[in-house]
């Protein structure tokens, strides 16, 4: 059976606004979550387990997010949660090969297990309607104006998530008679008489609603996750008729760095650091100086394509700390600006990047301004791949 997904991304997320003191613009799920939005943790969490996902939405950032992966374009969202469900699935019913079944995960559960979304898919073949769920396992108390009035029991009682799966004409069909508002799509199965089944969800399946709810979907991801340290060391010599370039800033010298790019040592340093850390070589290996493409070539090419290695492997950054070794020029009046760069290349906050400057007391080629070392040291998260 042909299986589409519905990514919703078209809500504000006022409760995590109110909640947050960062002060980003950005809706909950373009915030970053460990080195990724969290709808693109959403969307590939989905992908394995689906033909087609459409993601439903109007922000700029979501085609951003999402670039790189295999989906359909996005499509608008609506006023409400049910008009944007209602314009991906009549999207979806343009397509040359309608889906059989659809799943409607929310944008803002980007940790949703692979068996809790194969359970869904699973259940489907028995019944027109299945949603994930978890016990309720608190007692539940109903207040008026800050008093108890009631205690709820909680046998029988359920927490709701995404994804959940449908016969995709069945909610089609709901969604174009069954108009009025509806927290979530199994509700129309239910108003309609078709019976909904649950199947077992996942205390990890959470849906980013508060700022709180960062650091526990955080704790999710590192759960998985191995620390891994990387080491760089390189050494360019000085060269008339070039601009010096350190950590891709244009610094003010009488010499540049030789070498067959930018000879950025201390980007060469972090990237060779960062490549180590992942066990995939060296600099060299990735971008070979004998190769003429790199003739010349900005080095922050370089460090992007070190930040995108960290992220497709499922990790993040924790810090970086690179030394510049020389007599000059002067490092502290643009070890700021370089710090801004680096964060900015492999794409993290600032504050997880150190850029430092120390001299080898006139010792050495480096103490004769012969030329500049560089060493670096990156601390970061990968998955736990099963070799360790």
């Amino acid at each position: 059976m042909r299986i589409a997904a519905l990514l919703l991304a078209a809500g504000r997320g006022r409760r995590f606004d109110a909640s947050s003191q960062s002060g980003e613009n950005s809706s909950k799920q373009f915030r970053m979550l460990r080195g990724k939005p969290v709808i693109r943790r959403a969307a590939e969490a989905l992908l394995p387990h689906v033909d087609v996902l459409l993601p439903v939405g109007d922000d700029p950032l979501l085609a951003d997010s999402l670039e790189g992966l295999d989906i359909l374009p996005p499509v608008s969202g609506g006023a409400e949660r049910h008009d944007s469900v209602r314009n991906g699935l009549e999207a979806l019913a343009q397509l040359p090969e309608p889906p059989d079944l659809v799943l409607v995960h929310d944008g803002a559960r980007p940790c949703v297990p692979a068996e809790v979304v194969q359970n869904v898919i699973d259940a489907l073949k028995t019944h027109e309607g299945v949603i994930p769920a978890v016990a309720v396992i608190d007692t539940i108390k109903k207040a008026a104006n800050g008093i108890i009035v009631d205690t709820v029991p909680r046998d029988g009682l359920w927490r709701a998530q995404t994804p959940q799966g449908f016969r995709f004409g069945t909610l089609l069909e709901l969604h174009r008679t069954l108009r009025d508002a509806r927290t979530d799509d199994a509700a129309l199965l239910e108003q309609a008489g078709h019976p909904v089944a649950i199947v077992e969800g996942s205390e990890d399946n959470i849906k980013l609603t508060v700022a709180e709810d960062l650091m526990r979907l955080e704790g999710v991801i590192d759960r998985n996750l191995l620390p891994r340290v990387g080491l760089g060391y390189d050494v360019h010599a000085f060269e008339e008729g070039r601009k010096l370039i350190l950590c891709g800033i244009d610094v003010p010298h009488t010499k540049g760095l030789a070498g067959h790019s930018d000879a950025d040592v201390g980007i060469h340093t972090l990237c060779d650091a960062i490549y180590g850390a992942l066990a995939e070589g060296d600099i060299g290996r990735h971008f070979p100086p004998s190769d003429n493409e790199w003739k010349d070539m900005d080095s922050a090419r370089f460090l992007i394509h070190a930040g995108e290695r960290i992220r497709e492997r499922g990790g993040f950054l924790v810090n970086a700390d690179v030394t510049l070794i020389c007599e000059r020029p002067k490092i502290g009046p643009h070890a700021e600006a370089m710090r801004n760069r680096l964060a900015e290349l492999l794409k993290v906050s600032v504050s997880r990047i150190s850029v430092k400057a120390t001299t080898s007391e006139r010792l050495g080629f480096t103490g004769r301004e012969e030329g500049i070392a560089a060493t670096a040291t990156v601390s970061i998260m990968v998955p736990d791949n099963g070799e360790a």
